[in-house]
């Protein structure tokens, strides 16, 4: 399949440098094989590149990255929406037995197969609003065989969709029922588990949830000493609930990212800072939880943290099928910029998965992952509600919308 071309005529926003957008218009994009050949002005095209093209307007951005993901899951779980809107806390939902634990019963009761239909919508939703790299956490198996399957699915869902997709080990996500009371033996098997999967190729990053109705900061050192031990990057959920240093431990460890992030303190910011990881924003799960205690916008913003926004797609907590919306969830609850939300959803969403030397901005020798937009500014993309805006969806090349 040839995935060569040229678009003539939209506006680029490059996100090329620290600052602003790298607006350029009148633009024109050329890829060959798969990677970008030329972005930047029409009056710039080199003559080897010119030729039939695309004639447009619009928008070209990088195509979006969703860096925090649980979008493998089966069932729903809209009854504890309904609760948590009668007075019941997430915590109480939890340690009564729902939450987490019941999507694990929802995924070990589905096999492989029915596993990826109930998953695919979801992901074809995300790509239709202009996702081309994707994480996936496995963390609703808790045991070898179903995280075994949540994984395997997850690298189906990459050969389905066209898209690149990374595959994240979250067996340390909660305590499963025949471990109750048994924290730290089921933390034996989690780490036991890591190397089967990982030499079966399905494991591409490590986290853990660091939370009280998690596992707490040594069990989560356990694990990432072991993810350590085989050369696999780490990421955390980190100080969502309660201030439990999570960040720090996830900079400790030269993490890849600390998400949430909400209690996080002063020394967790220079922690990370310190580290080079990535501060992943989730305003799907601040929304529909309605916190209110935000992530410390600011501290970040002074230290130089780079700052990801990802939709946290997940069953209980963040419901959320559009990266797009995180981005205008991420303005309006933590009063980021357009701008920092459109680096957040592109260039630092990259970083925080380690693919930033190829994707996350337009330039040439990137991987040609790009979306066509019907707007005519990048601020737009995060001030619509909604609305169907990507015209054209590229990764790799090709066109991968509907």
């Amino acid at each position: 399949m040839d995935n060569s071309g040229l678009i003539l005529g939209p506006t680029l926003a490059t996100l090329e440098g620290d600052a602003g957008y790298g607006l350029i218009a009148d633009g024109a994009l050329a890829w060959r094989d798969g990677l970008i050949a030329y972005a930047g002005p029409r009056s710039g095209l080199p003559k080897h590149l010119t030729g039939d093209g695309i004639e447009t307007t619009g928008l070209i951005t990088p195509g979006l990255v969703d860096c925090h993901t649980h979008v493998v899951f089966a069932g729903n779980r809209a009854g504890e929406f309904e609760q948590r809107l009668q007075g019941v806390s997430y915590e109480e939902i939890a340690r009564s037995g729902g939450g987490i634990v019941s999507s694990v019963n929802a995924v070990r009761s589905a096999s492989e197969d029915e596993l990826l239909a109930q998953s695919l919508p979801r992901v074809h939703a995300l790509v239709s609003d202009g996702v081309t790299t994707l994480e996936i956490k496995s963390g609703y198996g808790l045991d070898l065989a179903n995280e075994r399957k949540m994984l395997r699915v997850a690298r189906r869902i990459g050969e389905s969709c066209g898209i690149t997709v990374h595959t994240t080990y979250l067996a340390a996500h909660a305590l499963p029922p025949e471990y109750a009371n048994r924290a730290d033996d089921y933390i034996d098997q989690v780490i036991a588990w890591l190397p089967v999967l990982h030499e079966e190729g399905l494991v591409d990053a490590v986290d853990a949830y660091c939370e009280r109705i998690g596992f707490n900061p040594a069990q989560t050192r356990r694990v990432f000493e072991a993810a350590r031990a085989l050369g696999l990057p780490v990421k955390l959920h980190a100080d969502q609930l309660s201030d439990l240093d999570g960040a720090a431990l996830a900079a400790e460890f030269g993490g890849l990212s600390a998400d949430h992030i909400e209690y996080t303190n002063d020394h967790g910011v220079q922690a990370m800072r310190d580290a080079g990881t990535v501060a992943v924003l989730l305003p799907g799960a601040f929304h529909v939880l309605r916190e209110t205690k935000l992530p410390p916008i600011d501290a970040l913003r002074k230290a130089g943290v780079p700052m990801a926004v990802a939709t946290d797609c997940n069953p209980g907590t963040s419901p959320l099928l559009s990266q797009r919306q995180a981005m205008q969830l991420a303005c309006t609850h933590f009063r980021l910029t357009p701008e920092e939300a459109v680096r957040g959803a592109t260039q630092h969403a990259a970083r925080a998965l380690a693919v930033h030397g190829d994707r996350g901005v337009l330039r040439a020798g990137m991987r040609a992952d790009f979306v066509l937009w019907s707007v005519a500014q990048p601020a737009a993309l995060c001030y619509w509600l909604g609305g169907d805006l990507a015209q054209s969806v590229y990764a790799g090349g090709l066109r991968i919308n509907r």
